[in-house]
């Protein structure tokens, strides 16, 4: 494959548009690439389905800008999740990558996710950040410039707009869960690694 890393430029939008935006871009880092498949928008003091809403704290920080920098974030006291940052500096907003198809780096992959089926290595965003090999020692980490860490690249083949399909975000409960107020979980219909849906099970969003 040849690189063709987005720019910052593509980060800086408004978070619904890049999340829509994502849905077929390369994700690369740590010697693997992943297809993104579903993902989530969490847009900060807008949102109460963010871990952001109720404004900075060192966990946050990061989700305040630059754009193209990764949040990544434990929970559940065992995984890890990764959000890329999105919009302005000084408003946090950022999209969680909710799954994807393993593209290259099978047996790196392989090796991070032993004994699972390659549709299952990135479903999932647990699953997804540990096919990457994410933790939060990458909290931070830019996508972008020449001191990157990783990188996206655009779909090599462009998103069929009608595959496109929008929903309530996994796991995230009270007003923030509300699917018709905040229908932001974006995903490609028929892909076999969207990972399944699922109420939540606390007051806590999942992510940025």
């Amino acid at each position: 494959m040849t690189s063709t890393r987005l720019p910052v430029q593509f980060f800086t939008r408004d978070v619904l548009t890049v999340a829509r935006d994502l849905l077929g871009c390369r994700v690369t880092r740590g010697g693997v690439t992943v297809r993104l498949t579903e993902v989530e928008a969490y847009a900060g003091g807008a949102d109460p389905g963010s871990h952001a809403f109720r404004g900075r704290s060192p966990r946050t920080e990061v989700m305040f800008g630059p754009a193209g920098r990764l949040y990544v974030y434990f929970t559940y006291g065992m995984h890890h999740c990764a959000n890329i940052v999105t919009g302005q500096p000084g408003t946090a907003s950022a999209v969680l990558m909710r799954a994807g198809e393993v593209v290259a780096g099978h047996a790196l992959a392989a090796e991070r996710r032993p004994g699972v089926r390659e549709r299952d290595q990135a479903r999932g965003p647990a699953n997804l950040a540990m096919t990457l090999g994410l933790t939060r020692a990458h909290d931070g980490l830019s996508l972008v410039g020449a001191r990157a860490g990783g990188r996206v690249e655009p779909p090599e083949t462009p998103v069929d707009a009608a595959t496109v399909r929008t929903g309530p975000r996994v796991g995230v409960s009270g007003a923030g869960g509300d699917g018709t107020a905040y229908p932001w979980r974006f995903w490609l219909d028929g892909e076999p690694t969207v990972s399944a849906y699922r109420v939540a099970r606390t007051r806590n969003g999942r992510a940025g």
